[in-house]
């Protein structure tokens, strides 16, 4: 096992000015803490939190975070508390080992909302203290070093999570060699098969090819050389797990698979890379489209890089990062050089990020007031892609995630020129909302006074940013035109009953409901999320139960045996006063068809399923939906007539929804609530007489009857 004079002597390799004294007292208190305790593999528990301070370390890091590392378990599964670790230690390190405590208390791992709610507490820790989240990478990683000795379940479980959350956040944060190796730890879990039909695959074109790595390393030094040029080369074999997501990626075998070799050159100066470049791409063949210049365009996390792949010895492809040392520190330790130290002083990386400003950017304008699904979609969008650089027409670069639209170009410049976009120009051409932007194209946003963000924008758009404005815009939009809806359903109601709407019914309504406001009230009408029936009776509730004696639903339907129940067909939704046949299945009684309705063709052959029915004479009560489909001409105030109209042949809506709506006019499916056949002839006659009703008829859908059969 590591000793504190082990860990000790490493850290002075980098910091000299370590507080020895500290680190042995926290080595010591954390072992006599976890005293007793063993992993699922034998081991003694405390090797756990010195594994997790080694490779913290190796980043270099503060004496703080490697203390947080030795006592990260304590506060949670000893007898230790927050208040003695501050006062043996310090404020700063109990905030930071109670940190990691609650981030290991988030199962990330659980359904989606529950999900999105624990990503959103990850983020507002990882927001007051990076090092919090570096401790936790680091604890991942050890546990999925060590993963074998865990159930199988479990091991199953916690290299999903791993793959899922910890790989891609610990790329976000810059720390390439963390995800790689977390994802290639997890795969090895998850898809053994896979891994090792790939490391076979490796081990047979080695024996092939011979040491493919060190040739193209001599080749590129020896032009490195020609060119006087100062720099360390160095290669590898890709991890079995980015050959596999790039053969799933490409649809490829891998024989046909190009660039699984990547070379790294490491040059003193930024001037070098660019004469590296040049002497690479003089003696290899370039691969077109597959350039990126990181150095120019650094990423949101820092890093800089130029990277290009070039056909190598028989022609097999090979990727080449070029970076300068500063660069390259930042590539693998990423977020984490913040904090790193060089012979006893923070190191000033000018290449390295500020963890507040990368924290503030990864979470901007994650609103709190969004919903749990739109914050998950949001983080995972900023975790997962990779990004694209455009340019305004002024020179402006606008970095967009990968697959990014000119949608997503418009809501990163300002949310009110995304709202009033109505088209763009790449490059001095118009194209599509939906085109995909590409590296380097100047992008022109055309703008219009009183456009608003479209529902269709809603696919269009990949960033969380552009996808949580134009939601935010279409609900109030949505809510908007509920409450006018709803406040004309609303007046229908109450005229029927000999009442009439006024404001302060409808307060003293929502009051009574106990909702809100008005407002609310109307648009859950609008929405049909409640009945105007429910709003008549919180006032007047004899008004809204009168009438007189009617057939109730239990005895409307005759020809059934006293056992048996019934149900109307959701597809042909049959009203009294039409004939009728009823269809017994398992589980569901009888449901009762319209005798036209086109299902019972599939039921020809099986006679033994059929009953006679027909509807008991008297008045039925009006609680039979029907479902009307109506194009209407899309004008104001439309709408409002057709509410009222139903209203008039006191008819009530309980469900409306839009289901086209194009310029001219909209198309929408009215629930309305009837007693019989001739009441709905009557509604039916009453709107097909108003001019503004382009066409009406009766909605029939057996798709609703064969769902309800295999329910």
């Amino acid at each position: 096992m590591t000793t504190d004079t082990d860990l000790i002597a490493l850290v002075r390799t980098y910091n000299p000015r370590t507080n020895e004294k500290m680190l042995a007292d926290a080595f010591v208190y954390g072992a006599a803490m976890h005293e007793g305790q063993f992993r699922h593999s034998g081991e003694p528990y405390f090797t756990h939190p010195v594994a997790v301070a080694l490779i913290l370390a190796e980043m270099q890091m503060d004496d703080a975070t490697l203390i947080t590392a030795l006592l990260h378990d304590t506060i949670e599964d000893t007898d230790a508390s927050f208040a003695q670790v501050e006062k043996r230690f310090s404020r700063e390190i109990a905030d930071l080992v109670d940190g990691v405590t609650k981030l290991t208390n988030l199962q990330l791992s659980s359904t989606q909302s529950k999900e999105a709610e624990n990503f959103r507490k990850l983020f507002m820790a990882t927001s007051k203290d990076l090092r919090v989240t570096l401790v936790k990478l680091a604890d991942r990683l050890h546990n999925m070093r060590t993963i074998k000795s865990m159930r199988p379940e479990k091991q199953a479980q916690k290299a999903r999570e791993t793959m899922d959350i910890y790989a891609p956040l610990a790329g976000r944060m810059g720390m390439q060699w963390m995800r790689e190796e977390l994802e290639d730890l997890a795969f090895r879990v998850l898809n053994p098969e896979a891994r090792n039909s790939i490391i076979r695959r490796f081990i047979t074109l080695q024996r092939e090819t011979g040491d493919v790595i060190q040739r193209i390393t001599s080749d590129m030094r020896v032009e490195l050389e020609k060119a006087g040029i100062q720099a360390e080369v160095m290669g590898r074999a890709k991890k079995p797990y980015s050959i596999w997501r790039k053969m799933q990626e490409k649809d490829q075998g891998f024989s046909r698979l190009s660039d699984i070799y990547g070379f790294r050159i490491i040059t003193a100066t930024e001037a070098d890379c660019y004469r590296v470049l040049g002497a690479i791409h003089q003696r290899w063949r370039a691969v077109p489209g597959r350039f990126k210049d990181y150095i120019s365009q650094p990423k949101t996390n820092g890093y800089r890089s130029i990277h290009t792949t070039v056909s190598g010895r028989d022609g097999k492809r090979v990727e080449v990062q070029i970076r300068t040392r500063e660069m390259h520190e930042v590539a693998e330790t990423g977020v984490a050089a913040h904090w790193s130290y060089r012979n006893g002083e923070r190191v000033e990386n000018r290449f390295a990020v500020d963890p507040v400003k990368w924290i503030s950017a990864l979470t901007e304008r994650l609103d709190d007031d969004q919903d749990h699904d739109e914050f998950l979609e949001a983080v995972k969008l900023e975790m997962y892609t990779d990004q694209v650089f455009c340019f305004t027409p002024k020179g402006d670069v606008i970095k967009l995630p990968r697959g990014a639209t000119p949608i997503d170009f418009a809501y990163a410049i300002h949310t009110r020129i995304g709202s009033a976009c109505v088209g763009a120009k790449v490059d001095g051409l118009r194209v599509p909302l939906w085109t995909r932007l590409k590296n380097g194209q100047s992008v022109e946003v055309i703008t219009a006074e009183g456009q608003t963000p479209q529902a269709t924008w809603i696919d269009i758009a990949v960033t969380g940013r552009a996808k949580t404005a134009i939601r935010r815009s279409l609900r109030e939009e949505d809510r908007t035109r509920y409450i006018r809806l709803g406040r004309e359903l609303a007046r229908v109601a109450f005229e029927t009953v000999g009442k009439r709407l006024t404001e302060k019914a409808l307060r003293t309504a929502a009051k009574t409901l106990a909702l809100e406001d008005m407002d609310d009230m109307l648009a859950r009408l609008g929405s049909a999320e409640m009945s105007a029936r429910e709003i008549v009776r919180a006032i007047y509730p004899e008004l809204a139960e009168k009438g007189g004696e009617k057939i109730d639903e239990g005895r409307a339907v005759v020809g059934l045996d006293a056992e048996q129940t019934h149900q109307r067909a959701p597809c042909c939704q049959p009203l009294p006063g039409e004939r009728i046949v009823g269809l017994t299945f398992r589980g569901q009684g009888v449901v009762v068809h319209a005798i036209d309705c086109e299902i019972l063709v599939e039921y020809d052959d099986q006679p033994d399923r059929w009953i006679d029915l027909h509807w008991a004479e008297g008045n039925h009560r009006a609680i039979n939906a029907v479902t009307l489909d109506v194009a209407i001409s899309n004008d104001a105030g439309v709408l409002g007539r057709i509410c009222t109209l139903i209203g008039e042949q006191n008819a009530n809506i309980s469900d409306l929804k839009f289901i086209d709506r194009k310029p001219d006019y909209y198309r929408i499916l009215i629930d309305v609530d009837l007693s019989d056949a001739s009441h709905l002839h009557r509604v039916m006659t009453a709107l097909d007489a108003e001019s503004a009703v382009s066409s009406i008829i009766r909605h029939r859908d057996p798709a609703q009857a064969r769902a309800q059969q295999q329910a």
